[in-house]
């Protein structure tokens, strides 16, 4: 049997150390580009969970449980992770999850179109009204509100959160019979609201909740028009029942109520909330879609535009036309006004 001199045992043993560093190596590598891909696996399945519970929900047509509610108010925004899931799944390389990001994706664009009846009115025009609806935050926008209505000069301002020094507020700056005409609800933080008119006000009972939502029958031009502030509970998670509860009531006055209609305010909901759908599906409309503006955010300030949520609305019966839709920035507040110039038709 031939032996290996020092040297060649010592290059053979050396070949072998090689060989086995590279194997190592080479293994470790694998291990960590499978563990990498099951990590981006595990992360877009999370991403996917998430956001698959907010749109199984909107494709239910229900609102679901919290934080279902609270999300869905920026469902379109939910674009942004599930894009990222899509991204995640691809280095992961992990079909099913690619294709059920792309379901998604499509699930949301469809959900991001604008939701309600556009029917064009006809007949004769009878008055050209502008409506303004803001939210004060608690009175502290007040100022900020009193020098917009000045400036815009709306025939009908519903504000909400106008406790008693906003409201004397209100009386003090338009006592020079600008608005001779009001509604209100008094109360303390954000039980107030009211509603301005230019036009002569017949007081009636107005929707039942937590906090005030007046109502009235404005004489416009000879025409009843109806008038109702809305101001639901927020979808709060131990506050749920109540907010769906007080969002049916304002479903149950517009299913009822027949001619002329303006139901205005801080709706605490989104298109995208199940609760806001059925009060459109009475046969209202929102003013904001009716101008091409469904999706121009109104709340939180903080972020808006351009992220945000709409849940300031303006909603009109079919005998309104909506020419153009405005957003105001006011100071001291988390929402933004909404100005929308109606033309009321013969019909």
């Amino acid at each position: 049997m031939a032996h290996l001199s020092e040297g060649e045992a010592g290059r053979a043993e050396g070949r072998i150390l090689e060989s086995s560093r590279v194997a190592y190596e080479e293994t470790v590598e694998r291990v960590e580009r499978h563990g990498g891909r099951v990590y981006w696996a595990w992360i877009a399945g999370l991403l996917l969970l998430g956001v698959g519970a907010v749109v199984g929900c909107r494709l239910a047509d229900t609102d679901g449980i919290t934080p279902v509610p609270q999300l869905l108010a920026f469902l379109p925004w939910l674009l942004a992770p599930t894009g990222l899931a899509l991204l995640l799944a691809f280095l992961a390389r992990w079909r099913i999850g690619m294709l059920w990001a792309m379901v998604t994706l499509a699930l949301l664009a469809w959900f991001s179109e604008p939701y309600g009846k556009t029917m064009e009115v006809g007949g004769t025009a009878v008055a050209e009204l502008r409506v303004l609806t803001s939210n004060v935050k608690f009175g502290q926008a007040t100022e900020s509100l009193i020098a917009a209505v000045q400036r815009q000069r709306p025939d009908l301002v519903f504000v909400q959160e106008c406790e008693y020094t906003c409201s004397d507020a209100l009386k003090k700056a338009f006592a020079d019979d600008a608005y001779p005409y009001r509604q209100a609800v008094e109360g303390q933080g954000s039980d107030g609201s009211v509603i301005l008119s230019r036009y002569p006000l017949k007081a009636t009972d107005g929707v039942p909740g937590t906090m005030g939502m007046p109502g009235a029958v404005a004489d416009v031009e000879g025409r009843e028009v109806r008038l109702q502030l809305a101001h639901p509970m927020p979808p709060l998670p131990d506050q749920l029942r109540l907010w769906r509860s007080e969002l049916g009531a304002l479903r149950a006055y517009a299913a009822r109520t027949k001619g002329p209609t303006i139901l205005a305010g801080d709706f605490n909901a989104s298109q995208d909330h199940a609760a806001f759908r059925r009060i459109l599906d009475t046969g209202l409309r929102d003013a904001a879609r009716l101008a091409g503006e469904a999706r121009t955010p109104t709340w939180p300030t903080a972020t808006a535009p351009p992220l945000g949520a709409q849940i300031d609305h303006i909603l009109v019966s079919r005998q309104f036309l909506s020419r153009e839709v405005t957003f105001l920035d006011l100071k001291d507040t988390d929402h933004r006004a909404v100005l929308a110039d109606l033309t009321l038709f013969q019909g």
